[in-house]
């Protein structure tokens, strides 16, 4: 299975028009959140998504609630919002939470406690694709270890076969290993990865 991830977009329409098009090269798109800035231009940007066709993973960011991405998806056959929950596609089970955890410093934000998280990711099954808007503590999550310790829990308990993040922007485009999981800070420019 040949997947297309994709993180922190942030309302730049040119950047999605490209991703679309990438989207037509992959078997399931996964977009890791954070498609607006601030809670603003979250329905253009997912306007120059919807033309996608392929099977769609996303989660919100800390930039848009669970709500108002479901929200503007709404029409989008293609697309499946998860924040606490799963699905399947192509026999391969996904699961997906949002916001940023554990909690940043901005008001405005969409986040969730550790503890919040945690209890979201309860239903996550073993060995699925994790699809998280905030890495896993002390992988690809940027000089200061911004990362959630409840992600990190999840993975070292349920060992996903993959785990995409996104939310800090210094490490996009890194990888680490966590365990015998792959995670990923896909960033805006959309990378390929090969499911085995």
């Amino acid at each position: 299975m040949r997947l297309l991830a994709f993180s922190d977009v942030h309302r730049d329409e040119r950047q999605a028009a490209r991703l679309a098009e990438m989207a037509s090269d992959a078997d399931v798109v996964i977009a890791a959140g954070d498609f607006a800035s601030v809670h603003r231009g979250l329905e253009p940007l997912i306007d120059m998504l919807v033309v996608i066709e392929t099977p769609t993973v996303l989660v919100p960011g800390n930039n848009e609630t669970d709500e108002a991405l479901r929200s503007a998806c709404r029409g989008w056959k293609a697309a499946t919002v998860l924040h606490g929950e799963g699905t399947e596609i192509g026999g391969v089970p996904f699961f997906g939470l949002g916001a940023g955890v554990p909690t940043t410093p901005w008001p405005w934000s969409f986040d969730l406690t550790e503890e919040e998280a945690g209890e979201l990711l309860s239903g996550c099954p073993d060995e699925c694709v994790l699809v998280v808007h905030s890495p896993p503590k002390g992988h690809v999550d940027g000089d200061r270890s911004l990362g959630s310790e409840a992600i990190l829990r999840t993975i070292e308990e349920r060992r996903p076969r993959l785990a995409v993040c996104g939310h800090i922007h210094e490490s996009a485009g890194e990888e680490s290993m966590a365990g015998a999981t792959r995670v990923v800070n896909a960033g805006p420019e959309g990378v390929y990865l090969e499911l085995d």
